[in-house]
């Protein structure tokens, strides 16, 4: 058992503050745009590093919007209520991954416009590229001590003193880490490696962030202020990934149903 006591500033300049869960949007992005930038190098790929660069660019401020909103509708809807103008309060944080997907899907949408491409080539192009952005951002939330898990006798467990009540508590925030980031990156990764029929990739990532964020959600505290949303034990984050895992089941039979449409390019 570990008492966290890791300092969520990475650097203090003054009146600057830069916090470590910023940094890890940063690298989000950044892994992002560089293996974006491996793959369209690939003979074929049908893309061009600007075009990547302009996607990467044009995505953060789609998860930004997007994942603020997202927050505020979500999760803080009666507050939103309240005090509108709550929503364009960026500085006291406040992130929903659901929303950042929204914000995003709308980006590919008009990406998608402006050059020509189908949503779902490009969506098949953008999944592979987005787990490791989550899984930092999963770190972020871990070292900054927040979004925490359910009270735990397990010899892993961490005491976070933000919780308020000292009682130890399962690491939630890695295991996302590891499943949402990491092996939904190697799965994805591999996976896309070789032609996929159209829609198959991009239902892979729906089908396999959603199930993996509904099983972590089982040791995940869930927000105060909110509770159980049904037969208490359902949470927030498991009602809006349901949607999720059943829109990529639905992808893949039909894109493996679908008369040729093999289209997904190799990421090796």
């Amino acid at each position: 058992m570990w008492e966290h006591d890791i300092d969520p500033l990475a650097l203090q300049l003054g009146p600057l503050s830069i916090h470590w869960y910023g940094l890890m949007y940063l690298i989000g992005f950044g892994a992002a745009w560089w293996l974006g930038v491996r793959r369209a190098r690939q003979a074929g790929s049908g893309w061009t590093e600007e075009q990547v660069s302009d996607l990467v660019f044009w995505g953060a401020v789609g998860v930004i919007l997007g994942g603020r909103m997202g927050y505020v509708l979500f999760y803080n809807f009666d507050y939103f209520l309240q005090d509108p103008l709550w929503l364009f309060a960026v500085w006291e944080g406040g992130m929903s991954f659901h929303g950042g997907l929204l914000g995003v899907m709308a980006v590919v949408a008009l990406f998608a416009y402006r050059h020509g491409k189908g949503f779902f080539e490009i969506s098949d192009f953008v999944a592979p590229l987005v787990p490791i952005g989550l899984g930092a951002g999963r770190l972020g939330n871990f070292i900054g001590g927040e979004v925490w898990g359910r009270v735990t006798d397990v010899p892993w467990a961490v005491i976070f003193p933000r919780a308020g009540d000292g009682l130890p508590r399962h690491p939630s925030q890695l295991y996302e880490m590891v499943l949402e980031g990491l092996v939904l990156f190697a799965l994805l990764w591999w996976y896309s490696a070789k032609p996929r029929p159209r829609m198959a990739v991009s239902g892979l990532f729906l089908l396999g962030y959603g199930g993996f964020r509904s099983l972590v959600e089982l040791v995940r505290e869930p927000d105060g202020h909110l509770g159980f949303v049904a037969f208490d034990w359902l949470t927030m984050g498991q009602l809006l990934s349901l949607p999720m895992v059943l829109l990529g089941a639905l992808l893949i039979l039909l894109a493996y149903r679908r008369p040729g449409g093999v289209g997904q390019s190799s990421a090796d």
